[in-house]
């Protein structure tokens, strides 16, 4: 579809005739060799004298090709666009960081698979985490993993693919064998500081309790609702571990969460985990914002372009039929 960026310049097609019709003509002196008698010649010939002004004659065809150069113009003037196919651009209204606990608990076989399987808990993990992470298109999603220490694997991105290659290329360990909530949340906070977006969502998942925080899990907490960032707690293990060090923390991580305005859900298979997921995909579903427009591409250049081929084709007809440039070659040649 072709539209005009300025078609008010269409308002310039009569410009040339008006001027024609009310503007003075254009005069100029010259050199003229003065006849005493100049009436008599007149009276004798039969004409009538003018003001000396000459006015060149034109053919229809130089009337009409100055009429549609100019029109060229004018329709350049109006910017002629092509308008394309509407575009859409998604812009994330949330940012979303997960973080993984990777300690050494995390390899314990206790994780229910949907086919009553039983593996690895991070591997149960990452089974059920790819689908939620594939359905956040359009957001922004980090990922941190921890253990005696928390580390950024992948920095807050839109780039979901390369987020879940990283994913799975993590393994237990990688981190320390303890647990370390608070700094988990601390390095989350540090990651939103970055962050232009009003809702910030932190989903922390962990199977042990916190053994090895520089920062106490309630402290980091609450600096995270100082900076309006909301996080929901997932457990995946065993509460009643006798291993103390490998219990799941029900009460610190319902803690995280209430002081941050979020909620706290257990899991222990990956049924379960999924339903969690879906849970959070209604309390806390993909916010995008999406901004459409069509690109623009202007056809200015045609008409102008046109416009000057025509000129420069009526001023080589001109000086061609008015012999002046064949006197200019004769001179050329006789010198």
């Amino acid at each position: 579809m072709i539209d005009f960026a300025a078609p008010w310049a269409f308002l310039l097609l009569p410009l040339p005739l008006l001027v024609w019709k009310f503007a003075p003509a254009h005069r100029e002196r010259v050199r003229a060799l003065r006849v005493p008698f100049f009436q008599q010649l007149v009276d004798a010939i039969g004409i009538k004298a003018g003001s000396g002004a000459m006015v060149l004659d034109r053919n229809w065809w130089q009337w009409l090709l100055g009429c549609v150069i100019w029109a060229l113009i004018v329709t350049a003037l109006a910017r002629p666009e092509y308008e394309g196919d509407a575009v859409t651009l998604q812009k994330p209204a949330r940012d979303l960081i997960v973080a993984v606990d990777i300690s050494g608990s995390m390899e314990q076989l206790d994780f229910i698979a949907g086919d009553g399987a039983k593996m690895e808990r991070l591997d149960g993990v990452k089974r059920v985490l790819q689908p939620f992470l594939e359905g956040r298109e359009g957001e922004r999603v980090a990922l941190i993993v921890f253990g005696t220490k928390a580390f950024v694997q992948a920095p807050l991105t839109t780039d979901l693919g390369t987020l879940l290659e990283l994913l799975q290329q993590t393994e237990v360990g990688m981190a320390g064998p303890h647990t370390a909530l608070g700094d988990a949340i601390g390095l989350a906070i540090r990651q939103f500081e970055s962050s232009e977006v009003e809702q910030r969502l932190l989903i922390l998942l962990s199977d042990g309790s916190d053994t090895a925080s520089t920062m106490s899990p309630a402290n980091a907490a609450a600096i995270a609702a100082q900076n309006k960032v909301k996080i929901l707690t997932i457990g995946v293990g065993d509460p009643n571990s006798e291993d103390k060090e490998n219990r799941v923390d029900i009460e610190t991580l319902t803690e995280i969460a209430k002081r941050t305005g979020g909620e706290f859900y257990f899991a222990n298979d990956e049924k379960a985990l999924a339903a969690v997921y879906d849970q959070i995909d209604k309390l806390a579903p993909k916010m995008v914002d999406s901004e459409t427009y069509r690109p623009h591409h202007s056809l200015a250049y045609w008409p102008m372009g046109l416009a000057m081929l025509l000129g420069l084709l009526a001023l080589a007809s001109r000086l061609l039929g008015s012999g002046a440039f064949a006197k200019a070659t004769a001179r050329r040649a006789t010198s």
